[in-house]
């Protein structure tokens, strides 16, 4: 089953509970909690412990499923804290960037070995670690992707399908999508107006209002058979009111509701 969530990014700089409510308020199935240093730590990974019963708290009380966590960074040490916050709260997914430069050989090399090493300990704590391909990082389109894929073999490893960096990679997500799909286990989601290189204003991330085909995008999920999150991710929206980021959640939420229950995958 898809299960629709957003990251909790969207509503960085105010409470959790905030995000939580206005998640719930707007349709979601679930929560993506952003551990995120410097950009929006929700989760506080030094200090994660006095977080439990909190996180699990708002969970029951919003009606929100925990579907995964962002900490972004290949950071070996906040990794770990993130496995074991992960296991002990019951987020099953972590999501990352790969890090490195595009285009550089040694840094892709030493990234996904590193990726393989902590998809391995992530294994041991019952978690998934997911990376994406990120614009201007050494992962950063399909066939880096691919490449990366051919040297991570642990089912601690997965790949977060985000269609926006794919989009600003010059290619097509839908297109980009099939030959991933079985080792794809969360999907970022936002829209992207123009090609980048960055996603643009908040506002444009919006699903549906830039130029990212999402229709055919969803198709290629539904039609492959994906069963997993869908996590809307929204950043730069730090010095909105809170009324325009609950729109960019409620509005979203009704665009990818409509078209999956359009496929018959809601």
């Amino acid at each position: 089953m898809i299960h629709l969530g957003a990251n909790s990014v969207l509503f960085a700089n105010l409470e959790l509970e905030t995000a939580f409510q206005h998640i719930a308020w707007a349709g979601y199935d679930g929560i993506e909690i952003s551990a995120i240093q410097g950009m929006c730590e929700h989760l506080v990974l030094d200090d994660w412990k006095p977080q439990i019963d909190q996180i699990k708290e708002l969970s029951e009380k919003y009606n929100l499923k925990l579907l995964s966590m962002e900490e972004a960074a290949l950071d070996e040490d906040r990794l770990i804290k993130a496995f074991e916050a992960g296991q002990a709260i019951g987020i099953p997914i972590v999501n990352i960037g790969p890090g490195g430069k595009s285009g550089s050989e040694e840094d892709f090399a030493r990234q996904t070995d590193l990726i393989a090493k902590l998809a391995e300990k992530a294994e041991t704590y019952g978690v998934t670690l997911c990376v994406k391909a990120h614009v201007g990082c050494c992962i950063d389109n399909t066939p880096t992707t691919l490449r990366a894929l051919e040297r991570i073999k642990s089912p601690g490893f997965g790949i977060d399908m985000d269609p926006s960096h794919i989009h600003r990679a010059g290619e097509k997500p839908e297109e980009a999508l099939p030959p991933v799909l079985s080792r794809t286990r969360h999907i970022h989601i936002r829209d992207c107006k123009g090609p980048g290189p960055s996603p643009g204003d908040a506002r444009l991330q919006a699903c549906g209002r830039g130029d990212i085909n999402l229709h055919a995008y969803c198709k290629a999920l539904v039609d492959g058979g994906y069963s997993g999150p869908v996590c809307l991710e929204v950043i730069g929206a730090g010095e909105y009111d809170l009324s325009r980021r609950a729109m960019i959640a409620a509005e979203s939420y009704g665009y990818l509701n409509a078209i999956l229950k359009g496929l018959g995958a809601r």
